[in-house]
């Protein structure tokens, strides 16, 4: 008998949990600097609306739909909307895509375990400039030396042992009771750190307009000229994609847990306003006024445009030397992002797992000891090959081409094969709250458009430099190509075990 989650408040939780992760507290921020200020929430809340909650019923739908049917993953249930024997081969991408983000996230996420251990012995309040602290986040990944790399590699296998303890067990005993418990320590530990950030004042003597108020200015205050670059909306319209964790396969997998009469319509409302709350509200009230108030305005526009990773493990250590109790600031900042990146990360196994029990037959313990192997050893590529631009190669492939691929592709199958009325009234069943009429007209026409206009500009602006590996140093390219054939690889495996899956369940011959 296939799990179920055992309260509602425990798949909101689950799916607020994979949505709510790094990018919500060290991406957004940095986007939103970028892209002019205040005037980035226009076409951030316009994507929101038209593109992000569509998905999100879309997906809801689509997962509850499937789960009757005893399938948790996209190539069965995409096979159920559309019987064409291609179907589900697009369906692979929702088994393939969080797999292979798994393989580098769960690196990332053990850093931020490993940071939270040092922040507590004091190593991060310790460093006292930029170039201490850049030298300290090489000598941690392996970059420069190798002196704590076998620290950095405990934190990475402690890290790995406990996503995949948690998933064994299970839905209900796994899954959800993580969520209960560490969306409300994250959202904590976030809230008391934004107001301890609110409180400061002007923390830097001899600078008085280096202040929190201005800092919240500098991050707000629009720039509607940045609203004529089509790259502004690009950048809104991934990051909704991003955050709320559609076009993955993750919303499906949880849905399928649901039964038919459970609302999906308010419950998935309610899971992504928690996400927005900690994205807009909480992410953009620590890092960017921090930086301000501590380097000035040149400062936080530096960075801002630094990137995720210097954002989260340069600067803001930097920042938590000049704050009072700083240890312990620090310490709560990186376990509450380890936290966020731990909810995030098991989510992006249980497809993978779902796909191997449900439609494979295999016993859930056994799958994950299956899975558990393979990962491992796929994910010593990515740790061993970072400096080579590894992750980076991944991260753009997985985490942002496919994502726009798969939510397309589902957007396509559920509301125009199977039929927005079909569709419309799937979405209803059990419903606590109705969808306004004219969200059928923006699911049917706006949110398809939308994203094939997001995928047909990046093909446009930046596929041939990307296939040809423009701007790659020579001595990185080898390591590019070994990446891409890995992906081809791990994809055709995913296909020919969807081809079994296929014919197991549907007794057909292709």
């Amino acid at each position: 008998m296939r799990q179920k989650w055992t309260s509602k408040i425990g798949i909101i939780l689950a799916v607020a949990g994979s949505a709510v992760g790094l990018g919500n507290f060290l991406r957004f921020p940095s986007q939103a600097a970028q892209n002019g200020g205040g005037a980035f929430m226009i076409p951030y809340f316009v994507s929101l609306f038209l593109l992000g909650i569509p998905l999100i019923w879309i997906e809801w739908a689509i997962g509850r739909y499937g789960g009757l049917f005893g399938h948790g993953t996209a190539p069965l249930i995409f096979n159920r909307l559309w019987k064409h024997r291609a179907s589900k081969y697009f369906g692979a991408i929702g088994v393939f895509g969080p797999l292979a983000i798994f393989i580098y996230y769960i690196y990332i996420e053990s850093w931020l375990l490993g940071y939270a251990f040092y922040s507590l012995k004091g190593t991060c309040t310790h460093l006292s400039n930029q170039a201490g602290a850049v030298d300290f986040l090489h000598k941690y990944q392996g970059i420069s030396s190798k002196d704590i790399f076998l620290v950095t590699y405990l934190f990475f296998v402690l890290t790995f042992i406990v996503n995949f303890t948690i998933i064994y067990k299970g839905v209900k005993g796994g899954i959800e009771r993580l969520c209960k418990l560490a969306l409300p320590l994250l959202f904590i530990f976030a809230i008391v750190i934004a107001i301890r950030v609110i409180t400061l004042g002007a923390p830097v003597a001899g600078h008085p307009d280096w202040n929190i108020s201005n800092g919240f200015g500098f991050l707000w205050n629009p720039d509607f000229k940045a609203l004529l670059n089509a790259k502004v909306w690009l950048a809104a319209a991934g990051q909704i994609l991003f955050t709320l964790s559609v076009g993955i396969g993750v919303i499906i997998t949880y849905a399928s847990y649901l039964s038919k009469g459970d609302d999906i319509i308010l419950s998935g409302l309610t899971a992504s306003s928690l996400n927005e709350f900690a994205e807009v509200i909480l992410g953009g009230s620590i890092i960017i006024p921090l930086a301000f108030a501590f380097f000035g305005g040149a400062g936080a526009t530096e960075i801002a445009q630094s990137g995720s990773f210097n954002i989260g493990f340069v600067s803001m250590p930097l920042i938590f030397t000049k704050i009072n109790y700083g240890m312990v600031f620090s310490f709560m900042w990186f376990f509450l992002l380890f936290l966020a990146g731990l909810t995030s990360s098991i989510s992006l196994l249980e497809p993978a797992v779902a796909f191997l029990s449900d439609d494979l037959g295999i016993s859930r313990k056994k799958a994950v000891s299956i899975l558990g192997v393979i990962s491992f050893l796929i994910c010593q590529f990515p740790i061993f090959f970072l400096a080579r631009g590894v992750v980076d190669e991944i991260d753009f492939w997985a985490g942002s081409f496919f994502l726009i691929v798969f939510a397309l592709a589902e957007c396509i199958l559920f509301v125009w094969i199977f039929g927005i009325d079909k569709a419309w009234n799937e979405m209803h069943h059990g419903a606590e709250l109705n969808i306004p009429r004219f969200y059928k007209f923006i699911i049917k026409y706006i949110t398809p458009l939308f994203l094939i206009f997001v995928l047909g500009f990046w093909l446009f602006q930046q596929a041939v430099p990307t296939f040809l590996l423009k701007g790659v140093a020579r001595e990185n390219i080898p390591y590019i190509l070994a990446t891409r054939l890995g992906f081809v690889m791990l994809f055709i495996v995913i296909a020919i075990l969807v081809r079994k899956a296929h014919k197991k369940h549907f007794q057909v011959k292709e």
